[in-house]
């Protein structure tokens, strides 16, 4: 055990969250970077508790080994969710603390909408969490803040070049994008360069342009009716889903209709999950399409003259948050994108700075959002396949109540209590819902790794119940299937976990197989994604089908896909429980995160602002004035 491993005193029954994270004092943030080896010139510290890891880190480890590489997803969830961020923190707990290996935890900064709306925080649960929890859960060091900002200034030009466009000639526009200097000379700005070079315009000079050149330069002739490119804010607030702007006198009439989004869901959030650089982000900033001009070509931030400020913006938001768990075990939190209409995984900047810390015979554990159809799919299909890094073992969580209501449990409602089915053994209702399990296993096999299952344990579980889940995974094909009681014990709780994970990666014979390869078509690359749900066909709406033409025809159609569908069911539809198969599978519409790199089908209506419940978790939250200390976060 390392010196920073800190040895828990668990009380029965498990108090609150923010009770447990506030009874532990953390370790100097610098004592866990210490225990990583990472010297402080690669790191800064944000206060006692965080510290900034450097991306010189990296260059700093470029010739050494690489560790073992886990993924965690889960089973199709119930709306409570079942403790994927407790079981990554809890395993690696169990790995660091007590099976003396050395570990990082990988984990997506939460939202603060859900932590004041309906959810919660994200910081993991009971004994297994990230701390300190407020911290975690707040601003954390800011990244979130710095994608508001970027996102928003984005949105601002948009409007605003429209706005000039209207109201002057094309000359009068590139004097005043390429104003004269004390010389008498105009020139144009690096960023401009670049927009020349997509334009096919050679010349140095803004004098040398023709007539039809200074048109093509100077006018970006942005259609309003396509601009994708919606203002985001970390908030729920449902009233900002749809609202109309330029009604102020000096916009001269200029209205039209857009939204917010919450922050995490900005394609910025997604282009910093996938970034290997702080020049690959600027490349992929500057990419960002955000509509197409009237005549349909894409327009870029850098057509607006704003791949480097956004850059500049985020430069700090590239380097991910040092933090620890509740036994002393390091943590890298980073990007939090949103796991449906984006892919719902922490960075890989993050992971690969991990991978090398821990170095060979190390672990580093990462989580995956949502159900492993979504999650670890978009894991292994778009994020590894920009990262360039194999995962050996790919945990699969799972609870009873989940697999019960998969064998056709009474419905879950989340704030409700319970049905009794839920808390009182009914061996046959688990075996019915393992064909749910069952079709995970499958899909997460053809990546070729090995599958770990963890049944999260409740304590109203019976053995009878357990075995059933046990012996349903091993015949379905997983390496292995554990049970866990990290939540309650810690890491202690996971020890069996953490020998069955290390044996998984130990065994791994194959490279990594993606589900489709990039150059077929976005249709097939879809229907690719849709059977391994279990259907049986696609069925593309009239806009769907011309959105597809038109990503194709601007030369986009080699990006992976990122479904963007229900987290609660294999299918489209959230109530078909189970491993339904024989559907057809709807797409309403397509689009594009092309600066990110990927292409999203939405598969029925995807909510990107979420709204506040009538009794929201604010209710809660409160501050000990006395002590300064946070309470009441969940």
């Amino acid at each position: 055990m390392g010196k920073t491993m800190r040895k828990l005193e668990v009380a029965a029954p498990v108090p609150a969250d923010i009770d447990i994270a506030n009874s532990v004092q953390p370790f100097h943030i610098s004592e866990i970077a210490q225990e990583l080896n990472l010297s402080p010139q690669h790191y800064d510290l944000y206060g006692k508790y965080k510290a900034k890891v450097l991306l010189s880190a990296l260059d700093e480890l470029e010739g050494s080994g690489d560790g073992y590489y886990v993924v965690v997803g889960g089973i199709t969830p119930t709306p409570l969710g079942e403790g994927k961020s407790t079981t990554t923190v809890g395993l690696c707990q169990a790995l660091g603390a007590f099976l003396d290996k050395k570990v990082v935890t990988c984990l997506r900064q939460p939202s603060q909408g859900p932590t004041f709306g309906i959810k919660g925080g994200a910081a993991g649960g009971g004994y297994s969490q990230v701390i300190p929890m407020d911290e975690f859960n707040l601003h954390l060091t800011g990244d979130i803040h710095a994608i508001t900002a970027a996102n928003n200034l984005l949105a601002a030009a948009i409007d605003t070049r429209i706005f000039h466009e209207s109201t002057q000639s094309d000359k009068a526009l590139l004097n005043r994008l390429c104003p004269t200097n004390k010389e008498g000379k105009k020139s144009f700005n690096d960023i401009m360069f670049r927009r020349l070079k997509k334009l096919g315009i050679s010349k140095s000079r803004p004098e040398e342009l023709t007539p039809a050149e200074v048109k093509k330069f100077a006018r970006l002739d942005i259609d309003p009716d396509s601009i994708t490119w919606r203002r985001v804010m970390d908030v729920n607030d449902r009233f900002l889903r749809k609202i109309t702007i330029g009604q102020g006198p000096e916009e001269k009439g200029m209205v039209r209709e857009t939204g917010f989004d919450i922050s995490v869901a900005s394609e910025i959030m997604a282009v910093l999950a996938l970034t290997t650089s702080l020049s690959d982000m600027r490349e992929r900033l500057g990419k960002m399409v955000i509509g197409n001009s009237k005549a349909g070509d894409p327009i870029t931030a850098d057509d607006l003259g704003l791949g480097g400020a956004l850059t500049v913006l985020m430069k700090d938001a590239i380097n991910p948050t040092l933090m620890q768990t509740l036994e002393g075990t390091p943590v890298l939190v980073h990007a939090g994108p949103f796991a449906n209409i984006a892919h719902g995984n922490s960075s890989i900047v993050a992971d690969k700075i991990a991978l090398k810390l821990v170095g060979p015979g190390g672990f580093v554990v990462t989580e995956a959002g949502f159900g492993a159809d979504i999650g670890t799919e978009k894991f292994m299909n778009i994020k590894c396949r920009y990262s360039g890094l194999t995962p050996q073992c790919a945990v699969i969580v799972a609870t009873i109540r989940a697999l019960k209501m998969h064998g056709g449990g009474p419905e879950v409602v989340a704030g409700k209590p319970l049905d009794r089915a839920y808390v009182t053994e009914n061996v046959a209702l688990v075996e019915a819902g393992c064909v749910n399990l069952a079709k995970h296993i499958a899909n997460t096999k053809a990546y070729a790794v090995n599958v770990v299952v963890a049944v999260n344990k409740f304590s109203t579980d019976s053995e009878a119940e357990l075995d059933a889940v046990r012996n349903a995974a091993l015949s379905a094909g997983a390496f292995d299937a554990v049970i866990c009681t990290h939540h309650a014990h810690g890491g202690k709780g996971a020890v069996d976990l953490g020998v069955a994970v290390h044996k998984a990666c130990e065994n791994v014979t194959q490279p990594l197989k993606f589900l489709y390869p990039l150059d077929i078509s976005i249709k097939e690359k879809i229907e690719a994604i849709a059977k391994s749900y279990g259907a049986s066909g696609v069925e593309y709406s009239e806009q769907a089908d011309k959105q597809i033409e038109m990503y194709t025809k601007q030369g986009f159609s080699g990006l992976p896909i990122c479904m963007a569908k229900t987290q609660y069911s294999f299918s489209h539809n959230a109530s078909e429980k189970g491993a339904p198969s024989g559907f057809v599978l709807p797409i309403r519409d397509v689009r594009g995160s092309i600066g990110a790199g990927f292409i999203y089908p939405l598969v029925g209506t995807m909510s990107t602002m979420p709204g506040l419940p009538t009794r929201p978790c604010f209710y809660d939250i409160d501050l000990d004035t006395a002590t300064g200390r946070v309470i009441g976060l969940s």
